[in-house]
């Protein structure tokens, strides 16, 4: 039996089989439906895209793994000296993985270690946001704050080296003159937060944190694995507010395939380069630098350069603005609107039972949680597409 993702098993609805994707479509047996979240909020140039394809097959016909373990390939290093070009100040040193989940361990290890191979051992805390979400693995659910998801650790009781701050920058003030001489970083989903239920705030918080972490010491980290690539009208918020460490993952390879990067400032990597053996990073994920990740990635990078994507997001947020203007129901709490992001936050969960299976017919792949209905559309999709979306959130209201 499969094991799914956030579900239980024994209760669960059977999953619709999907037999071919293309564009923005998914293909079951008998249906055609728009993946109004981007798988996971990853294929944002849509399925069977021949330019990804081809670099996908391209690769494979010459190896399809090696590790980095003592070895390099080309891939790796065309990568590394793209993000290198593409990626704002000196965010120049990227340590590759396989998942979102462990580019964040990742980050938050290299953060730890950063003091510790400066003689430093009492900054073991981290700030994080109050309904933040970094992954599932152990050390990510612990800078999270997602009862939904997270709740296994209540078994461990509140920990003691991370402490959780709202999007206000008076609190976020008092938390760094409580803390700050304590933290060895603040990680934060940048003005947008995903799972926490697509919630968003203004950028004048993320300037006063760099701010606040210049002043204390304390590093930086945004977590653009799901806002990065334009998700949030920008191209990558730390185009705007610059980090010590960037984490990106699932656009990346552009839903292509499980690759993820964290990649670090000068600063940073001068505390682990050194004669020192003890000062090394000891962490080596087995598919980091796979060459497949990174030849699609490569031609990812390239396709968001060459059809400026950046203009097509832009397009979407006006259209999303324009289809939500004035509406409302009194089952609404909030409607929220963000690049090519449309959440609408409900009163009552209950308010959303069904309303999977009433956006299926119509043609509709969504994927509701507690209390959102969200879409977050792959960037090629067509205005007409992008209106059936929209339209089938708003008519369920009517229902």
């Amino acid at each position: 039996m499969i094991w799914y993702p956030y579900e239980q098993l024994k209760t669960m609805k059977k999953p619709i089989k999907v037999i071919d994707a293309e564009g923005v479509y998914l293909y079951t047996k008998d249906k055609k439906l728009i993946d109004s979240v981007s798988s996971w909020w990853s294929v944002i140039y849509g399925y069977k895209n021949k330019e990804l394809n081809e670099a996908i097959k391209n690769q494979v016909d010459n190896f399809s793994h090696i590790m980095l373990g003592g070895l390099t390939h080309e891939p790796v290093e065309k990568l590394s000296n793209k993000l290198k070009e593409f990626l704002p100040g000196d965010l120049d040193y990227p340590f590759f993985s396989d998942s979102g989940s462990v580019a964040v361990e990742v980050a938050l290890k290299m953060a730890l270690q950063f003091y510790v191979n400066q003689g430093i051992n009492d900054r073991t805390m981290i700030l994080s946001l109050t309904n933040s979400y970094h992954g599932d693995t152990f050390k990510t659910m612990e800078v999270g704050d997602d009862e939904d998801y997270h709740f296994v650790l209540n078994a461990y009781g509140e920990s003691p080296y991370v402490v959780h701050v709202p999007t206000e920058t008076s609190l976020l003030e008092e938390a760094f003159e409580k803390y700050g001489y304590k933290l060895n970083s603040f990680i934060v989903e940048p003005l947008l937060q995903g799972a926490g239920g697509m919630r968003m705030y203004d950028i004048s918080f993320l300037k006063r944190a760099r701010e606040l972490c210049d002043e204390y010491n304390v590093l930086l980290i945004f977590d653009e694995v799901a806002t990065g690539f334009g998700k949030t009208g920008h191209r990558f918020v730390a185009d705007v507010v610059l980090p010590d460490i960037l984490v990106l993952g699932k656009a990346l390879t552009a839903g292509y395939i499980g690759h993820a990067t964290t990649v670090a400032n000068k600063k940073v990597f001068d505390a682990f380069y050194d004669d020192d053996p003890n000062h090394a990073f000891m962490h080596g994920p087995t598919f980091m630098g796979n060459p497949l990740a990174c030849s699609v990635s490569l031609k990812a990078l390239e396709i968001f350069e060459i059809n400026n994507y950046m203009d097509k997001v832009k397009h979407i947020e006006e259209v999303e603005r324009e289809e939500m203007e004035g509406f409302s129901d009194d089952r609404i709490e909030e409607i929220r609107i963000m690049g090519n992001v449309c959440c609408i936050e409900v009163k009552d969960s209950k308010t959303l039972n069904g309303y999977q299976d009433f956006a299926y017919e119509r043609g509709i792949f969504a994927r509701p949680f507690i209390k959102y209905i969200y879409s977050m559309v792959p960037y090629v999709i067509e205005y007409d597409e992008l209106t059936k979306v929209l339209g089938t959130m708003k008519e369920w209201f009517a229902n």
